[in-house]
């Protein structure tokens, strides 16, 4: 009895000359990657077990989650790697280079036949050019360096077969939102796809990698598309070589056979939260949008861009849209500009970042806000995944149509005039008086002008806002989360939030609160609890800042401590009005700055609102 295609594949990496589905088999690998997201901890196991590098040929480094490495920890994991790679002579394709399966096609790391493992869950993607492509966690990922190998359980192979004549207006996006709409999550689960049919032989390789790229979201093992002359000779140019024809036998044992008319496909839309809830887009049309992502690793190729570019020329995105752009590979953001794409797309007001993987992992392009609501070209809208908001999920025509328009559209119903964006204003006024309520309550109780409290001896001077509250929280704006970060990254204080108390009173040097102008550096502390800040001198613009807060702050000469004694856990008593500190533990007290008329009023307020 013959093989299927990735029976074939597993077969000839193992010891075997056949395989069946249900065997245990160990494979060697033939591209064995980490991405900065997992890398890592890939290093961390390597290093902990004292593991080897089977073979730094095949052993790749992908960043391509954070490729703006923007955020402090991403940018913490990409160094990490980079020494490890510089160590071993590990092949790193940097921030700059894109998505990593996309590279590795690219480059020709694979090719029909090869096997590929990576810390990404779509590395099935490589099902595009009939190349086995698995994502695996970080342990699996640091034997197989070691080692070059890993066992693998042989999954059941279905055979897909697309009858009729594809429709014009059915683009690839649409061909597997339509399968996700038939198949659901379940159907294909643990199974392997291959897919044939004569609209399937006319593909091009971007159209089959969008397609290849969400097996994942039908929970399918892998999706095979036997390759076409196009798909070969793109891996024979760049291989140098012949590269042996992959197939399944004629006597292939398939566990269900499935037919499905393409010419029955309509335009689809995934609806928020779920990939597989895919609906006709006239069910989600006239939606109104704030935001639009055209990129990630199902529609970020060359092709994707030149529809994009076709539908926005001469065009603007509507007011109150946002439109992001992601090229899937640098390769693809040089094409682009080289066509003159990039200039379409700026002139029609987008936001085009460079290449990577964007909108998937947090902290990238293709973020939303609470209540935001954007469509994508993306493969997931798993609530929370792309933000706080609403995400429906489209090929790059629809979404740079409805990008346009301002709400949900196709390319043939684009208005004359966009969408305006609306304003709530049921919502916005009870808002306003909500905070008016909250204010209210807040004004009934008076602000103490005499505090008491346990100090904080912190006599350092030139304490930053770094130092205060680091920018890698930057992105917090609830105030009651901000204290848990006070003085994390000031030597010597790390802990410092963790052990403070409410009504606590922080003593300091010169020049607190230099540098950047962040509120959060004064919020940190009142989140705390914290009553008063002395320091003989404060930076100007935290200055500002903590007298606008209402935070206590005053300034004292460099003899108070001395005069009162003052050490570390002493309980003082500070009085703002009268300019005052005393130490209770001797009753000594020492006259400071008071609090001016203005700084009065507003602490009086409860703070410049």
């Amino acid at each position: 009895m013959g093989m299927t295609i990735i029976e074939k594949i597993l077969a000839n990496h193992s010891k075997h000359d056949t395989v069946r589905p249900g065997e245990i088999v160990e494979i060697s690998i033939d591209a064995r990657v980490a991405r900065d997201f997992g890398g890592p901890n890939v290093v961390k196991h390597i290093e902990e077990h004292g593991l080897p590098i089977d073979d730094v040929s095949k052993t790749f480094f992908t960043f391509d989650t954070n490729p703006t490495g923007s955020d402090i920890k991403y940018a913490t994991n990409q160094q990490i790697c980079r020494k490890f790679a510089h160590r071993h002579g590990i092949k790193i394709y940097d921030i700059n280079n894109g998505i990593g399966t996309h590279t590795l096609i690219e480059e020709a790391l694979v090719w029909p036949g090869a096997t590929a493992v990576s810390t990404d869950s779509h590395a099935n993607i490589l099902g595009a050019v009939a190349a086995f492509g698995q994502g695996m966690g970080d342990k699996d990922i640091a034997a197989i360096w070691a080692y070059g190998k890993t066992w693998f359980k042989v999954p059941p192979t279905v055979k897909l077969v697309l009858t009729g004549k594809r429709p014009e207006n059915i683009t690839a996006k649409d061909i597997v939102l339509n399968l996700l709409h038939n198949f659901g999550t379940t159907t294909m689960l643990g199974k392997a796809i291959e897919v044939y049919g004569d609209e399937v032989d006319k593909l091009t390789l971007d159209e089959r990698i969008t397609i290849a790229s969400m097996a994942t979201e039908m929970s399918a093992i892998v999706m095979l598309f036997p390759p076409n002359d196009d798909v070969y000779n793109h891996f024979e140019t760049r291989l140098g070589r012949k590269v042996e024809r992959i197939f399944a036998d004629d006597d292939a044992k398939y566990e269900k056979v499935y037919e499905l008319d393409i010419s029955k496909f309509v335009p689809m839309v995934s609806l928020p939260g779920k990939p597989h809830a895919a609906v006709n887009i006239v069910e989600a049309k006239k939606k109104k949008i704030d935001s639009a992502f055209i990129g990630s690793c199902t529609n970020g190729r060359i092709e994707d861009l030149r529809t994009v570019a076709k539908v926005l020329e001469g065009k603007k995105v509507a007011p109150g849209v946002v439109l992001k752009i992601v090229p899937s590979t640098d390769r693809v953001w040089q094409q682009a500009l080289e066509e003159g794409l990039i200039k379409i797309f700026k002139e029609a007001g987008a936001l085009v970042s460079n290449a990577g993987c964007a909108g998937c992992a947090a902290g990238q392009v293709g973020m939303n806000g609470p209540g935001e609501v954007s469509i994508s070209t993306g493969n997931r809208n798993f609530p929370g995944k792309q933000g706080k908001g609403e995400v429906y999920l489209a090929s790059p025509a629809v979404v740079a149509a409805s990008a346009v328009a301002g709400y949900i559209t196709t390319t043939d119903d684009i208005p004359d005039e966009p969408a305006l964006p609306t304003v709530d204003d049921d919502e916005a006024k009870l808002a306003r008086e909500e905070i008016h309520r909250s204010r209210n309550e807040k004004l009934e109780k008076e602000n103490p002008t005499v505090v008491e409290g346990r100090v904080w001896l912190v006599l350092r001077d030139n304490i930053d806002t770094d130092m205060i509250f680091h920018n890698r929280y930057l992105t917090i704006t609830d105030i009651n989360e901000m204290g848990k970060y006070a003085f994390d990254n000031l030597e010597g204080y790390e802990d410092f939030a963790k052990k403070a108390q409410p009504g606590d009173i922080i003593i300091t040097g010169q020049n607190f609160g230099s540098g950047s102008s962040r509120q959060q550096a004064v919020d940190c502390f009142k989140a705390l609890g914290i009553s008063a800040i002395l320091a003989q001198s404060f930076g100007a613009i935290y200055e500002r800042n903590a007298i606008n807060a209402a935070m206590p702050i005053l300034t004292y000469d460099a003899k108070m401590l001395e005069e009162l004694d003052i050490k570390d856990g002493d309980t003082i008593r500070v009085d703002f009005v009268k300019g005052e500190v005393t130490n209770l533990k001797n009753n000594k007290t020492y006259k400071i700055n008071p609090f001016s008329e203005v700084q009065l009023d507003i602490y009086k307020n409860g703070g410049l609102f």
